[in-house]
C-alpha cells in the first residue's frame, strides 16, 4: 500500500510555492506599514490554554481539536488557531510590562479535524495579527482598515465589512438572560448541538448555521440593544472611525464569532462573488482574554485570514497565477573538461549573485537545449571540449536567438554586463 499524505493536508511543489512567496510578500509588507512585527510560536500547546482561552463549549474544543498525551502523560494539543498563543508569549515573556500597544503579526500552520473541502483544510496556513494594550474604538478602525488595505493590494475590491458588537462582561451577562429565556422557550426547535450550547453560551446559537438565521426571524432580542454605555459608546465610535476613512459596512447583530473570548467588537469581512462561502477574514476584541488565561487586565484585537482560501480565491478571480521565475544563465557542456569547467563558471556566477543552472544528467545537446528552453534561461552558455582549447565559449540569447563568442576568461564580466542590462 502506497503512503500518501494524510487527508486534510496537502503538499506544495517549487511551482506553487512561487505563488505562496508573493502572498507572503505582500503581507509582510502591509503589516511592516502599520507597524506590526512578526511573532512565532509553538505548534503546539498544553490542552489548558486552549481551554481557557477559546472555550470549552465551542466547535473548536469540543470536535475540531487535534490532542494528544506527551511522553510525560501531559495533555497537549496542535494549535486551531493562534491568538490564545500570542497571548501566551505576551505574558510568559511580559510583554506587558511595556505600557504601549504591541502590534504582533503570525503566519504559520494550524490544525482543525474538520471536513475538508475547497480552501479547508486539516492542517492550513493562518495569517493573524494581534494588536495588545489598548481600548481605543481607533485600534479596532486600524486593524480593519489594515485587512481592506491588503485585500485592495491583492485586486479584491468587492468586499463588504459585517460589524457586530457583543458587549463586555457587564453587559453582556444581562442580554445571556434575555436571550436565555427567549431560547428556552423555543429549544424543541433548536438543533442537538443548540440544545448543548443553550446551557453553556446560549451566545452561540446566533452563530449556527442551522438554527441562527431561524431564530432571527423569530424576533430573537439583539445584543446591541442590551449593551451598557460604555459598550455602546465604544461601539458608536469604531463606526464613526470607520466612516472617516469611508469604509463601508453593514451592521450584522448575529456576528458572534466562533470563539467565546470575543467582547466588544467583532467582524467579518465577505468577498461577496464567493456567495455563500464568502467570509475571507475574521476578526474581533477580546479585552478578557488575557486574564481568563492568568495575566492581567490587558485589552486586545486582531484578525486572522486562512491562507489557502485567499490564494484559491486569488487564483479563481485571476489575480494570481503560479508564476515561474525564469532562470537568467543555463549552461550547455559538451565533454568531460567542459564539464568540469562549466562546474567552474557556476559558482562563480553563484558568487555574484546571479542565478545559473547546468546540466546534471549527462544529456546530449540537444537534451541540454531542450533543457535551458524550459528552464525559461534567458542566455545559455554553451562550452565544448574544441572550444575551450581556444579559450572560448558560446552565449546563446534565448529570446532574439543572437549567439556570440566570448573569451573564456571574460565570460563571468560578460553575464554580469548582460544581467545589468537586463535590469537597466
Amino acid at each position: 500500500m502506497s503512503i500518501t499524505a494524510p487527508r486534510g493536508t496537502q503538499d506544495f511543489l517549487p511551482e506553487q510555492t512561487v505563488a505562496w512567496q508573493m502572498l507572503e510578500s505582500k503581507i509582510r509588507n502591509i503589516c511592516a506599514l502599520y507597524g506590526f512585527g512578526e511573532i512565532r510560536t509553538p505548534i503546539f500547546e498544553q490542552t489548558e490554554l486552549f481551554l481557557r482561552g477559546i472555550g470549552e463549549t465551542t466547535d473548536v474544543v469540543t470536535k475540531e481539536m487535534y490532542t494528544f498525551l506527551d511522553r510525560g502523560g501531559r495533555s497537549m494539543t496542535l494549535r486551531p488557531e493562534n491568538t490564545a498563543s500570542v497571548v501566551r508569549s505576551f505574558l510568559e515573556h511580559k510583554l506587558y510590562s511595556e505600557a504601549k500597544v504591541h502590534k504582533l503579526y503570525y503566519m504559520g500552520p494550524m490544525f482543525r479535524h474538520d471536513r475538508p473541502q475547497a480552501g479547508r483544510y486539516r492542517q492550513f496556513n493562518q495569517f493573524g495579527v494581534e494588536a495588545i494594550g489598548s481600548k481605543s474604538p481607533a485600534v479596532d478602525a486600524e486593524i480593519i482598515a489594515m485587512a481592506f488595505q491588503l485585500f485592495h493590494e491583492l485586486g479584491l475590491e468587492d468586499l463588504t465589512l459585517h460589524l457586530n458588537s457583543v458587549g463586555c462582561s457587564c453587559c453582556r451577562p444581562r442580554y445571556r438572560e434575555k436571550l436565555l429565556t427567549f431560547l428556552e422557550n423555543k429549544k424543541e426547535e433548536l438543533c442537538e448541538d443548540c440544545r448543548t450550547r443553550l446551557e453553556k453560551n446560549p451566545l452561540r446559537v446566533l452563530d449556527c448555521k442551522l438554527d441562527g438565521e431561524k431564530m432571527m426571524q423569530m424576533g430573537v432580542p439583539l445584543i446591541t440593544d442590551s449593551l451598557c454605555d460604555m459598550c455602546h459608546d465604544h461601539f458608536e465610535q469604531v463606526q464613526t472611525y470607520l466612516t472617516s476613512i469611508h469604509i463601508p459596512f453593514v451592521l450584522d447583530p448575529r456576528l458572534v464569532r466562533g470563539l467565546d473570548y470575543y467582547t466588544n467588537t467583532a467582524f467579518e469581512i465577505m468577498y461577496t462573488p464567493l456567495g455563500a462561502q464568502s467570509t475571507i477574514c475574521g476578526g474581533g476584541r477580546y479585552d478578557g482574554l488575557i486574564s481568563e488565561v492568568g495575566g492581567p487586565d490587558t485589552p486586545g484585537i486582531g484578525f486572522a485570514i486562512g491562507m489557502e482560501r485567499l490564494l484559491l480565491t486569488l487564483q479563481e478571480q485571476g489575480l494570481m497565477k503560479n508564476v515561474e521565475t525564469p532562470i537568467p544563465v543555463y549552461i550547455v557542456a559538451l565533454g568531460d573538461k567542459a564539464r568540469e569547467q562549466a562546474f567552474v563558471v557556476q559558482q562563480q556566477l553563484r558568487d555574484r549573485g546571479i542565478y545559473v543552472e547546468i546540466d546534471l544528467m549527462g544529456r546530449s545537446m540537444k537534451g541540454q537545449m531542450k533543457a535551458a528552453n524550459k528552464s525559461r534561461a534567458i542566455y545559455t552558455v554553451i562550452m565544448g571540449d574544441d572550444e575551450l582549447a581556444q579559450g572560448e565559449v558560446s552565449v546563446r540569447n534565448m529570446q532574439t536567438k543572437e549567439q556570440v563568442s566570448v573569451a573564456l576568461d571574460d565570460i563571468i564580466t560578460y553575464i554580469e554586463e548582460q544581467e545589468k542590462g537586463m535590469k537597466a
